[in-house]
């Protein structure tokens, strides 16, 4: 199993749990230690994982870090907990503390939800007081997968995170600073800008419009952007899936007349929603599906004999056909619209699951 699908389980524990989780000690417990196994280390192993590691500072004794990683013998990282209904964010002076007396080079403060990752770019020794990366369970990018798989038992590599560690500092900073003036554009950056094509001064009134014109031009380019590479990903995935429907209907039907079946913009979004569905168990990969003129099916594996769903998507309704126990034909349900395929969630799962 991929790390981002144990994070996505961890995710969903999480939140199942939280709300019956009163401390510090259950946070840790419930959420971190499953956390350090998910990065391959062993919890139970005490020259590996060490917890209330004692970490004296100066006359101040008997302090102690919430958990010690160890590999080969060496400390690589120390994590400090927090419950999860705080705000980790304004905790991060304890750990600092515990750094400074520490042979680890990364730092991590958490609540069991928000990871914030730290280490000492700027002053050797002493820890950075903002994170150069942060692992959010709330909204897990495949960015920061990468960067947590640098963290794990068999992918840890010192140098290599020190050599992103940087970049992921400043790029973080940059991308904050970003979206601030997307929200607020300042007048430096308006000027910046505007005195590119506007050659009049820029009075009170004027900077006041520009401000909104401003506001108004960024957001516009980033929606249409982001527009452009979702349509050009899904043409490319549209192809690929439309061509193995071709083969494959080939090497089943020879006689069967492609030109007739039209994939309807309807169908690609209910397969997309399928595969949203599907993600949570398996790879996007193995979902494919094939259109004939009587249905849209969708299929595991691109295997006929693996049926997960059909459509039948008419002039006056729309239906899914579900495949109970992943064999026999179930009965046809209406779908009133596409949001309701949400609702059979459960049998989705269950027909993968037959099929393993």
């Amino acid at each position: 199993m991929d790390i981002k699908l144990k994070l996505e389980q961890l995710h969903q524990r999480v939140n199942g749990l939280k709300e019956q989780i009163q401390t510090e000690e259950a946070t840790k417990t419930a959420f971190v230690m499953p956390f350090i196994q998910i990065l391959g280390y062993d919890i139970f192993n005490p020259t590996e994982v060490i917890p209330e590691f004692i970490a004296d500072i100066g006359t101040k004794k008997g302090e102690k870090v919430d958990f010690v990683i160890k590999k080969d013998n060496e400390p690589i990282f120390i994590i400090e907990c927090k419950s999860w209904r705080e705000n980790v964010d304004a905790h991060n002076s304890q750990l600092h503390r515990y750094y400074h007396v520490s042979k680890a080079r990364f730092g991590v403060l958490t609540n069991g939800i928000i990871y914030n990752f730290y280490t000492d770019l700027e002053k050797p020794n002493i820890m950075d007081e903002k994170p150069f990366f942060t692992l959010n369970l709330d909204d897990i990018k495949d960015n920061s997968i990468k960067v947590l798989e640098s963290f794990t038992k068999s992918g840890y590599n010192l140098e290599s995170i020190l050599d992103s560690a940087e970049a992921l500092k400043y790029i973080k900073a940059i991308r904050k600073e970003f979206e601030k003036e997307i929200e607020n554009p300042s007048d430096e950056i308006v000027k910046l800008l505007v005195n590119r094509f506007f050659e009049r001064p820029l009075t009170a009134n004027r900077m006041i419009a520009f401000k909104e014109y401003t506001k108004r031009a960024l957001s516009l380019s980033i929606s249409e952007s982001i527009s452009s590479r979702l349509k050009s990903a899904l043409v490319i995935n549209d192809n690929i899936e439309v061509d193995k429907a071709s083969v494959s209907t080939v090497n089943i039907d020879v006689n069967n007349d492609a030109s007739k079946v039209v994939t309807t913009e309807e169908e690609l979004e209910a397969y997309q929603v399928v595969k949203a569905i599907l993600r949570e168990k398996i790879t996007t990969e193995r979902i494919a599906y094939r259109d004939t003129q009587s249905y849209f099916g969708i299929l595991l594996d691109d295997n006929n004999r693996k049926p997960i769903c059909r459509f039948h998507f008419g002039a006056t309704r729309n239906l899914i056909e579900l495949f109970h126990n992943g064999k026999d034909s179930g009965e046809k349900i209406i779908l009133n619209s596409l949001d309701e395929i949400y609702n059979h969630r459960k049998e989705l799962h269950l027909t993968i699951e037959n099929y393993s």
